[in-house]
């Protein structure tokens, strides 16, 4: 793969991995965002890439924003385009239509929880910190951080972790819903590692109408989403991976997809 500053890429058996590495905290500049985002867009169009896992080198996720970077800024209308870049690539990731799995340990902290959030799935080691610590600095998320911690942990939780500043561990993220599961510590690679190697065998156009029918979900109404999820039923059951499912199963074995 390209050769990034800040980032490493690799794939493993079908698997994209990107690796946060910015010591000593992995703090998310606008050129380690731009990174994540090109990275992004390679795998996306790899068809040897099914799924993706991003996780930290060293000892955090992300310890949040490069706040050093903030101090060469001069006007509002620069901080507020800073945050336009970063919500647009965040959102790119919300919408890949690849799965992304965010291997957490350490910290996942203002941007860096950010980024864990614009990921479909969140695997947490069960000592991770994660919090929106903004209105410490005098600042408020810039990177949609009050548009989506509401929508996983409901508002009167958003609005405690935001007015508070405090960070929660692991075990109460899950309890919550920001992350999906806690796994012990050291082992958060691993186990993300685990659930995308369950879904890299799976047929590329299912995932991504999977992909696709949940962002339908988030945003129409049920009668929309349920049509859409209709024609796409229609679309899959033409394919010869559907085919080959429907024989795996009746013949007692495992499928063979071929993507067509």
């Amino acid at each position: 793969m390209s050769n990034w500053q800040f980032i490493s890429t690799e794939i493993e058996d079908r698997i994209g991995v990107i690796t946060l590495n910015k010591p000593p905290a992995n703090a998310l500049s606008q050129s380690m965002i731009a990174e994540i985002g090109e990275a992004l867009d390679a795998f996306e169009e790899n068809n040897d890439v099914r799924v993706i896992v991003m996780h930290g080198e060293g000892r955090f996720f992300a310890a949040g924003a490069d706040i050093k970077e903030f101090t060469g800024i001069k006007h509002g209308s620069e901080f507020a385009d800073l945050a336009r870049d970063g919500q647009r690539i965040f959102r790119r990731m919300e919408t890949a239509s690849k799965p992304i799995i965010a291997a957490i340990h350490g910290a996942a902290l203002g941007g860096g929880l950010e980024l864990a959030m614009a990921s479909h799935i969140r695997i947490a080691s069960e000592n991770s910190q994660l919090g929106m610590p903004e209105l410490q600095l005098g600042l408020v998320p810039g990177f949609a951080g009050t548009q989506r911690l509401p929508k996983l942990v409901g508002k009167s939780k958003a609005m405690e972790m935001l007015l508070s500043s405090e960070s929660i561990k692991a075990p109460e993220a899950e309890k919550f819903g920001l992350i999906n599961r806690t796994v012990p510590e050291g082992t958060h690679v691993e186990e993300a590692m685990k659930l995308a190697a369950l879904v890299r065998h799976k047929g590329a156009r299912s995932v991504q109408y999977i992909m696709e029918l949940l962002q339908h979900a988030e945003t129409d109404p049920i009668e929309r989403g349920q049509e859409k999820e209709a024609v796409r039923f229609g679309d899959v059951f033409e394919t010869k991976d559907a085919q080959e499912g429907i024989s795996a199963f009746l013949e007692k074995r495992k499928p063979q997809f071929q993507d067509k």
